[in-house]
């Protein structure tokens, strides 16, 4: 079993998948090369960390082939402690966007029997969550099979009863499971997390009466609702009109920074991200947000996934008004 790090870190736990994507707008069938990358909702979290300073591991399984080879290089290079099974039975994931119009796309992902699918509560190294500042999963990963799903609680569990900072994102996938089967997990998880990140359409999925929406809530009332729940905190992700979080009573507000968008892919991730750096350094809420929604804004304003997050001396450039930095 390979050693803790030495230094404070958040553990991720989730599949990512190699990427396939056009740089031309247009009917994917006659695009004339595709791009190739990585993505995955947990990496994508650890690698803006990584970028913001704060040291984070990520641990799933991949498939002993070329797209598993590409992830783990791919994630390695940004300094993520890779922690990854390889399963020579199952390959890894695949996802593949096209891009109908300039500013919107399709993701296809090929992803069932996928070696991250095969994930069970074996995979979980108990010690290594147990010595992080936090761990973080997401929905997804519960979504993707019964035994991930196990996973995840096991390790939610672990943190838990360690006294290890939970961080919870529901970041719904409705492509891979029930509503039905959706809210039971959430609202199993949730009680147990130190920190939920929702849209307000899932927060109305988790707490929701029957039959509401996210159009019959506003981000408060999500929020206080997730609490009563049982989280710790309450963090309201509103893209384009910026956040809301509730912790200890007090609500937060933030604005989301304009930029010109390209994909929107990965912001939420990266707001994820931004949010838990600022948290692990000890950070007020407003502090943690103003970091979250400007990460947010960076990977906005690129055509990846994850590939525009920022390292912590680029926070600044988004209010200046210096076209050049020497």
């Amino acid at each position: 079993m390979r050693p803790v790090p030495d230094v404070r870190y958040v553990v991720t736990l989730g599949e990512t998948m190699a990427l396939m994507s056009p740089d031309e707008v247009g009917p994917l069938a006659h695009a004339s090369a595709l791009r190739l990358g990585v993505g995955g909702s947990e990496s994508n979290v650890a690698i803006g960390l990584q970028r913001l300073g704060v040291q984070a591991v990520w641990c799933s399984r991949l498939g002993d082939d070329a797209f598993g080879e590409l992830v783990a290089r791919e994630v390695r290079a940004e300094q993520v402690d890779v922690r990854a099974v390889v399963d020579p039975a199952a390959p890894t994931g695949l996802m593949v966007k096209e891009r109908r119009t300039a500013v919107s796309q399709r993701v296809t992902y090929y992803r069932a029997g996928s070696a991250a699918s095969r994930m069970t509560p074996d995979d979980v190294d108990p010690r290594l969550i147990a010595g992080a500042a936090v761990l973080h999963v997401s929905g997804i990963t519960a979504a993707i099979s019964p035994t991930a799903a196990a996973a995840l609680r096991h390790a939610v569990a672990v943190a838990h009863d360690a006294g290890v900072t939970v961080s919870f994102d529901l970041n719904h996938r409705s492509s891979l499971w029930s509503d039905a089967d959706a809210r039971a997990l959430y609202r199993e998880v949730i009680p147990l997390a130190d920190v939920v990140f929702a849209g307000l359409e899932e927060a109305a999925l988790a707490v929701g009466e029957p039959g509401e929406t996210g159009e019959a809530f506003d981000a408060e009332t999500a929020a206080r609702r997730l609490v009563a729940l049982g989280a710790g905190q309450a963090v309201v992700k509103l893209g384009a009109e910026g956040a809301l979080a509730l912790v200890d009573g007090v609500v937060h507000r933030r604005a989301a920074i304009p930029v010109p968008v390209v994909d929107t892919v990965g912001a939420g991730d990266a707001f994820v991200a931004g949010y838990l750096a600022e948290l692990v350094e000890g950070r007020g809420v407003d502090e943690r947000l103003a970091t979250a929604v400007a990460t947010g804004a960076f990977v906005c304003m690129v055509p990846s996934d994850w590939e525009g997050l920022p390292r912590r001396r680029d926070l600044a450039l988004l209010g200046s008004t210096e076209p050049v930095q020497r």
